[in-house]
C-alpha cells in the first residue's frame, strides 16, 4: 500500500493548526471520501456509490491526494482503498461536524444519505444517557454494505462493518430509508408499509431507534468559549 504523508499543494500559508489540517483534507469531497472509508476498505466504484454527486475524475484526484497525504492507503494488487491510522483518527471530527450541523438551519434529510454517513451520524444523535448500558445490538444492511451496532457502557454507538450482521434485529433498505427508520416514525411502521426490511425482534428495533433523534444532544461538558476560560493572548487554533 502507498502512504507518503505529503501535502500535494498548500492551500493556506498559515501557522494555524486548523489551516494545517485543511491543507490535507480541506478540498471539496475529501472528508466525504474519508466518511465512506471509515468502517471498511472499498474499491473505487463502491466509494463512488456513496458519493453520487462526484465525478469519476474528481474522485480519482481526491483519492490520489489523500493517498499522498497519508490519510488513505491504496492496495494496487487488490484495488482497494483503506484509511490509515491518520484517516481513522478523523472519526471524532466527522462526528462533531454532525453535531454542529444539528444546530445549523437548512438541513434536508430527504437528500441522499449513504449508509456510512448514517453510521457516523448516529454517534452524534444518540441519547447517550438513555443508551448507556443497553444490551441491544442492531444490524443495518444497504446493498452490499452491512453493519453491526452495539452500545458502550457510556451509551456510545460501537459500529462494525459486517456483511451479515449478527444482531437482535436487522434493518435493510437504502440509506435514506434506514435514516427514516432511525429518525422518523420508526422501523416497525416503515416495515409495515414495505419501505424497509425488518428481520428479528421488532420491539428491540423500536427501542433501539428511539435512542436517536435529529436534535442537539446535551453534554455534561463542553469546550465552547462560553464555558472554557481562555488565556489572554492564547491562540484559538
Amino acid at each position: 500500500m502507498t502512504n507518503t504523508g505529503k501535502i500535494s499543494r498548500l492551500r493556506y500559508e498559515e501557522g494555524c493548526l486548523g489551516a494545517h489540517a485543511l491543507n490535507f483534507i480541506g478540498d471539496r469531497w475529501a472528508l466525504l471520501v474519508v466518511r465512506e472509508l471509515m468502517f471498511a476498505p472499498k474499491r473505487f466504484q463502491m466509494i463512488r456509490a456513496g458519493l453520487p454527486g462526484v465525478t469519476a475524475s474528481v474522485l480519482t484526484q481526491r483519492l490520489n491526494q489523500l493517498v499522498q497525504a497519508g490519510v488513505v492507503a491504496h492496495d494496487d494488487v487488490l484495488g482497494v482503498y483503506a484509511l490509515t491510522e491518520a484517516g481513522r483518527a478523523l472519526h471524532p471530527l466527522l462526528r462533531e461536524l454532525c453535531r454542529w450541523a444539528l444546530v445549523m438551519p437548512g438541513h434536508d434529510p430527504r437528500k441522499f444519505i449513504s449508509i456510512s454517513a448514517l453510521m457516523i451520524s448516529i454517534s452524534a444523535t444518540v441519547d447517550s444517557a438513555a443508551a448507556a448500558g443497553s444490551p441491544l445490538r442492531a444490524g443495518f444492511v444497504s446493498g452490499k454494505e452491512g453493519f453491526e451496532v452495539a452500545l458502550s457502557a457510556d451509551g456510545l454507538p460501537l459500529v462494525r462493518a459486517a456483511r451479515v450482521p449478527a444482531a437482535d434485529f436487522v434493518l435493510e433498505g437504502s440509506g435514506n430509508a434506514l435514516a427514516a427508520a432511525v429518525y422518523g416514525p420508526g422501523p416497525v411502521a416503515l416495515a409495515s408499509a414495505g419501505l424497509i426490511g425488518l428481520r428479528g425482534d421488532r420491539s428491540a428495533a423500536q427501542q433501539f431507534t428511539a435512542l436517536f433523534r435529529l436534535a442537539p444532544q446535551t453534554s455534561s461538558s463542553s469546550d465552547s468559549p462560553e464555558e472554557t476560560e481562555q488565556a489572554l493572548g492564547a491562540s484559538s487554533t
